[in-house]
């Protein structure tokens, strides 16, 4: 391991200011993914200093919002959206969340958002997870729920599987989380989205993305653009959504929200 890796994070470098309206927070399934976060982690979590790492970061699109909690550095087994995260100055390294390149009991939050999914081998991810994860830290995962909406965008994204929320949680705890808080989320459009994602699997002709894991000049997948006007209401459901899930779980949705925490 490099000196610089074992210095206390934040040291390693400066680390920039938050860049703010990426054009991805304007597309209302992440602008709903990150309320939900943010508000689950502002829950448990007071804004703060703790050293953070993101794993599977791409492009560092969601470090400025991690930022709110500490210093925040990634790691990403993909070269290209790398090159994007660098390019931000932001601290990131090429490895993969099977072998995290950085040492034990490091971090006080770990980021694990729509990655383990991913993952052939998901129990050796959550336990590397846990390794870097200080005594007392948290973990916060996101991942797709229910295998019966499996659909083209899981292949468009090289998915292995989609989780149940008693599956997610019963991973967790093995791998040594005391499971704090979980939900479901996209719960206001799980009626809308399912029934869509069912009408697609049967449909021929399936949606046209760019992805990292079928074209070679993309460095992430392409989300579907959305009218405008559409936008904005499906982006204002999930702000209420996230107000809801301050106060309590939701029982179904077409996502997961896990916040777990390393014991002592």
């Amino acid at each position: 391991m490099s000196d610089e890796r074992s210095l206390p994070l934040g040291q390693t470098r400066a680390q920039p200011e938050p860049t703010i309206n990426l054009e991805e927070d304007r597309h209302w399934w992440f602008s709903s993914r990150t309320a939900a976060l943010l508000g689950v982690l502002d829950r448990f979590l007071e804004a703060g200093e703790r050293p953070v790492l993101d794993v599977g970061c791409g492009a560092g699109n969601m470090f400025h919002h991690l930022r709110r909690y500490g210093p925040v550095v990634g790691v990403d087994p993909n070269p290209r959206p790398l090159a994007v995260a660098r390019q931000r100055g932001y601290d990131v390294q090429q490895g993969s969340a099977e072998a995290i390149p950085w040492g034990d009991d490091t971090f006080g939050l770990v980021a694990l958002l729509d990655t383990v999914e991913h993952c052939a081998d998901d129990a050796a991810v959550l336990r590397e997870c846990g390794r870097v994860c200080r005594p007392g830290g948290w973990l916060i995962v996101t991942s797709p729920a229910f295998m019966w909406l499996w659909s083209h965008n899981d292949v468009l994204n090289a998915h292995y599987r989609r989780y149940t929320a008693r599956e997610l949680g019963d991973k967790l705890r093995t791998a040594g989380f005391r499971v704090r808080y979980l939900t479901y989320n996209n719960f206001f459009v799980f009626p809308l989205a399912a029934s869509l994602i069912l009408l697609r699997s049967h449909a021929a002709q399936k949606p046209q993305l760019a992805s990292p894991h079928f074209d070679e000049d993309a460095y992430q997948v392409e989300m579907e653009p959305v009218p405008p006007l559409l936008n904005s209401i499906l982006t204002g459901v999930g702000q209420v959504e996230a107000a809801l899930l301050r106060r309590v779980p939701l029982p179904f949705g077409i996502s997961l929200i896990a916040l777990v925490q390393k014991e002592s």
